[in-house]
């Protein structure tokens, strides 16, 4: 199950106590930020993409879409999204619960910096009933991210 392997990433770290639990479901923005009693913004939800065959997440905050022209002058491609069976046989998370933490190797992360604006964040972790409080630093640092972007759209600062 993902989010054992989720939390034994962030035992590593001495964090795994961090990783919350949800009696009800977090798989999305809005049912993520009602179980954290947070801004949906501050959700740091992971989108799964495809650039040159192999598979690509980008974390971005809760209220950010994906700016199509943007994308394609970063990336050099179109914005393709993996389907539910491909971001869980190349990434290791099932839709819901795709997170950068635990993922399976190959895959790039990348930060948009749309999440620059919060002390802190809650990305998912690995189920669709789960997430964890993470400032943007310890973001940069557990994710493994490649770099940061500017790919979305849709938020202010």
């Amino acid at each position: 199950m993902a989010i054992k392997r989720v939390k034994e990433y962030f035992d590593q770290f001495g964090m795994a106590d961090r990783v919350r639990e949800f009696e009800v479901s977090s798989a999305t923005v809005e049912l993520a930020a009602q179980a954290l009693s947070c801004e949906p913004c501050r959700i740091a939800k992971t989108l799964s993409f495809t650039v040159d065959g192999c598979a690509v997440l980008i974390v971005t905050a809760g209220d950010a879409k994906i700016d199509n022209s943007k994308y394609k002058a970063q990336f050099g491609t179109k914005a393709k999204m993996l389907t539910p069976d491909e971001v869980e046989a190349l990434v290791g998370h099932a839709v819901g619960g795709v997170c950068p933490f635990g993922i399976n190797e190959g895959v790039t992360v990348y930060l948009d910096s749309s999440l620059r604006r919060f002390e802190t964040v809650f990305p998912a972790c690995g189920s669709s009933n789960s997430a964890i409080e993470l400032s943007v630093e310890e973001l940069e640092k557990y994710s493994g991210y490649t770099a940061w972007v500017d790919v979305c759209k849709g938020w202010s600062e």
